[in-house]
């Protein structure tokens, strides 16, 4: 089988998913370096606390698209099937689990934040910084979880645009009032950590308004309205179950597998913590083009397969994987090539900033690994419909390698920051050797509904 496919179609409808995608993402790791940089100006317990509490939040986020992607699985197939009913179907069934996912979220967080951050570290100053923090961010679930969901069902519709646009005014507004609530400016309140997530709220109502405003008075392909909300959807339990939910618990499995990674190195020190969220940001900013990939193949994938062409998909397979590996040599070369100028723009102490060059080299290497299995795992397999063996790769490698030996490493031997980074993304290194032998097999494609 060739490794790139000779239709020039293909990378049209690529760069026509995949280009918002990235740039969205860009626009997200733009906000987060902006937040970083500004909380960073407060100090690191201030910077360690806001990282934590976003460590928490980002578990909800994680499911929040895992139970998007699971939706996108059925919505781009449904599609490519042209069956608008089963469309709406999955949508509705997606909203009513995100009421749910969202409820018991806000609940455990205005109730029990103290005991929240407790989890991830055991340093009263940041435990006490990050609660003011998690208090306001509580709407954030409802309002960032419906964005968030609802711009992962549009783009697998080829609607990227929008979601997109979405982020561009998230980001300046984001952008404004963490400024004017961090520090006290135009005559507000000098909040600090607060105003940080006054901020977020704030770009978050904007987001909200904008995607869910536009799914319900605009959209063309989805064509849901408020009236349809109520339509009753038994009929597609069964398969949003079978695809969908395994989705939801692998991505929800990889989120509290990344706060576990977060407990290890919260319990290392403040000095990991901090080091690690300049890192992370890195990482981001290295990958926006394999994220955009990623989803951009999801969708594509069941498109294809949806419109009964199985030949085709496994041929596009391939070629997203060796995208996939392309993109990760340009990735590992943008994080040597960005470290120390990212890593002088923050006040940090000089032994932070050594730990934060050790795991940046680590991170490159990372990377080359993570392209290539973000876009299998997250993209190519899963449009086909495998979600259930992806749940048990995902359950296999994170928290029976990476996981326990990651502890064993940063908590028992006290190895190098390097090392210890290695070692809580060894299940990117195994699942990306896994993953490509699953794609030769063929077995990855799945029957949805009559497709």
């Amino acid at each position: 089988m060739k490794l790139f496919v000779r239709d020039k179609s293909f990378y049209l409808k690529l760069i026509t998913f995949g280009l918002p995608i990235a740039l969205q993402q860009l626009i997200t790791v733009g906000v987060n370096i902006a937040d970083n940089i500004m909380i960073g100006q407060l100090g690191e317990t201030l910077m360690s606390s806001v990282t934590l509490s976003n460590n928490f939040m980002s578990i909800y986020q994680i499911m929040c698209m895992g139970l998007g992607m699971g939706a996108s699985v059925l919505t781009s197939r449904f599609f490519g099937m042209q069956d608008e009913t089963n469309l709406k179907k999955t949508v509705n069934l997606m909203f009513r689990l995100e009421f749910i996912i969202a409820t018991l979220f806000a609940l455990a967080t205005a109730f029990f934040p103290g005991q929240i951050l407790g989890l991830f570290t055991n340093e009263e100053d940041v435990i006490l910084a990050g609660i003011g923090y998690l208090l306001i961010s509580v709407p954030c679930f409802y309002l960032n979880g419906y964005a968030l969901t609802t711009s992962i069902v549009l783009r697998s519709v080829g609607k990227g645009v929008i979601p997109l646009a979405s982020s561009i005014v998230s980001f300046f507004v984001n952008i404004f009032f963490n400024w004017v609530f961090i520090f006290g400016n135009l005559g507000a309140p000098k909040m600090g950590v607060k105003g940080a997530a006054l901020g977020t709220l704030i770009a978050r109502v904007f987001e909200f308004v904008i995607i869910l405003g536009y799914l319900f008075f605009k959209e063309e392909n989805i064509k849901l309205r408020f009236k349809d909300l109520l339509m009753s959807v038994k009929s597609l339990i069964g398969e949003y179950v079978r695809i969908s939910i395994p989705v939801l618990i692998s991505d929800t499995l990889l989120g509290l597998g990344n706060s576990a990674v977060a407990v290890v190195m919260g319990h290392i020190g403040a000095t990991f913590v901090a080091a690690n969220s300049i890192v992370t940001v890195t990482m981001q900013l290295s990958t926006v083009v394999i994220q955009g990939i990623s989803q951009a193949s999801c969708a594509i994938t069941g498109i294809t397969i949806g419109e009964g062409d199985i030949k085709k998909a496994k041929e596009q397979g391939v070629t997203f994987a060796v995208l996939g590996f392309l993109f990760g040599i340009i990735g590992c070369g943008i994080i040597l090539l960005l470290s120390n100028p990212i890593i002088s723009t923050y006040k940090i102490e000089p032994a932070t900033k050594a730990l934060a060059n050790e795991l940046m080299d680590a991170l490159a290497i990372v990377v080359l690994f993570q392209s290539a299995n973000s876009i299998l795992t997250k993209g190519v397999l899963r449009g086909g419909g495998d979600t259930k063996f992806l749940m048990y790769a995902d359950i296999l490698f994170l928290w029976v390698c990476s996981i326990p030996l990651g502890a064993i490493a940063g908590l028992v031997f006290h190895w190098s920051g390097f090392m210890i980074f290695i070692m809580l993304k060894l299940d990117q290194f195994i699942k990306a050797v896994w993953c490509l032998f699953r794609l030769k097999s063929g077995k990855w494609i799945k029957k949805v509904g009559n497709s």
